[in-house]
């Protein structure tokens, strides 16, 4: 099992990860930040992950510490799932429609982070969610992933929906670029590694 448990603890947020690559779908996760909760429950489903993820922190204030700090463990924890990333296929990529909302990933396991976000979310909140979020999780995330990972959202009108259509294209494209292919020997590079 390709798996990872990683724990983040500071004076803004606690946050403890438990997860595995090669899952069935399941979530249990309670992050304190409910339009997160969403978010993480449809990327461990349609990604076929499993993932525990807990975290405390100061939501008070905002969720702006708590969503970004959950880009950095998660980030981690795909980073030691993947390992060496002997056999993985390396690149994959992702079309997600929501209804009105079409998004696009497209990751590439190199051991170079980069995050290309192409598209808008039309409205400043999802709830009480403040969308510029979705962009600091995702930086984080790559950052800490080690991957480059582009999101283009095509179309889309309701924020909502144009959100979760990148989470569940995120967790294709990292199901797709993270499988073991047979064909594949050794490190998927030229070089003979990935760095």
């Amino acid at each position: 099992m390709r798996q990872a448990e990683i724990k983040r603890d500071t004076h803004e947020t606690r946050i403890a990860v438990k997860f595995s690559l090669d899952g069935e779908g399941t979530a249990s996760i309670d992050t304190g930040v409910p339009f997160m909760d969403h978010m993480l429950e449809g990327f461990t489903k349609h990604g076929l992950f499993d993932s525990e993820i807990k975290a405390d922190g100061d939501t008070h204030i905002d969720d702006h510490h708590t969503t970004e700090d959950l880009g950095i463990v998660l980030g981690q924890a795909v980073l030691e799932a993947v390992g060496n990333k002997k056999g993985i296929r390396r690149f994959g990529n992702a079309f997600v429609p929501m209804d009105d909302a079409l998004a696009q990933v497209v990751i590439d396991c190199s051991n170079r982070p980069h995050l290309e976000f192409r598209g808008e979310i039309p409205t400043e909140k999802v709830g009480t969610f403040d969308t510029e979020l979705v962009h600091e999780f995702l930086w984080k995330f790559a950052l800490e992933s080690r991957m480059n990972v582009h999101v283009i959202v095509h179309y889309g009108k309701n924020s909502h929906h144009i959100v979760e259509a990148i989470f569940k294209a995120l967790a294709r494209a990292l199901d797709d670029a993270t499988l073991i292919d047979s064909r594949v020997k050794g490190v998927p590079s030229t070089k003979g590694l990935l760095t």
